[in-house]
């Protein structure tokens, strides 16, 4: 009978804890991730932005983060400053050339375990053709089942880029990034 309930009570606890190791796509389509940037507009104020259009998936070993992974895919053409004619001018040549380079990506290459739920995860970030090396500053937000019977994990990011590294004609310096993802579990 104690065999009985020490088995039943194992598989139990075992139900209940999350898995370590997981798969999951991301949800921007529940807007419950998002790729938002801002860049400094002549010095005198910020201009800010989001793209509505991006997919990716990443795997998350919490017992053992340098095996996780992520990549992410933007459709640049969805940039969006909440402005029309300025949103023509950053999908034009002159900044995003979306008719010629329609999608910028991250792929990344290392995963580092800064404690507390932090993390840096390096990779290679793909934009206008042109590949250079990255670090997004994440922390984890938290992880659970969620109301339609899946699991969910989410992260927050940081990051920036220098425009001319990715040859633009006008630079206005850098491009900092905040990162918002929520995945579902696969």
């Amino acid at each position: 009978m104690n065999k009985l309930l020490i088995s039943t009570a194992l598989l139990g606890l075992v139900a209940v804890m999350p898995a370590k190791a997981a798969d999951y796509v991301v949800d921007y389509q529940g807007a419950h991730a998002s790729v938002n940037f801002k860049v400094k507009h002549l010095g005198y104020s910020w201009l800010t932005g989001r793209f509505n259009k991006f997919e990716g998936t990443f795997s998350y070993d919490e017992s053992n983060i340098a095996a996780s992974k992520v990549t992410i895919k933007i459709d640049t053409a969805s940039v969006d400053s909440n402005h029309a004619e300025r949103d023509k001018h950053l999908k034009s040549g002159d900044f995003l050339d979306v008719s010629k380079f329609s999608t910028a990506t991250f792929e990344s290459t290392k995963v580092a375990d800064k404690g507390n739920g932090k993390l840096a995860i390096t990779g290679n970030f793909t934009l206008q053709g042109i590949t250079k090396e990255l670090v997004i500053d994440t922390v984890k937000i938290g992880e659970g089942d969620d109301p339609w019977g899946g699991y969910r994990l989410g992260f927050s990011g940081t990051t920036s880029i220098k425009m001319s590294d990715f040859g633009y004609k006008s630079d206005f310096g850098e491009i900092l990034f905040d990162l918002h993802i929520e995945g579902v579990r696969q």
